[in-house]
């Protein structure tokens, strides 16, 4: 088994994370930025 690796932004601020076809948002406030990384990849 792997261990897992744990990452995290300031609170309340946008934070992403993209891995291989993993895109995951810590909050709200990251649905902006995480959606340009998923059409800047799709495209």
């Amino acid at each position: 088994m792997m261990p897992t690796e744990y990452s995290r932004g300031p609170a309340w601020e946008p934070y992403t994370v993209v891995d291989r076809n993993l895109y995951t948002g810590q909050n709200p406030a990251s649905s902006g930025p995480l959606a340009k990384e998923l059409l800047k990849d799709l495209s």
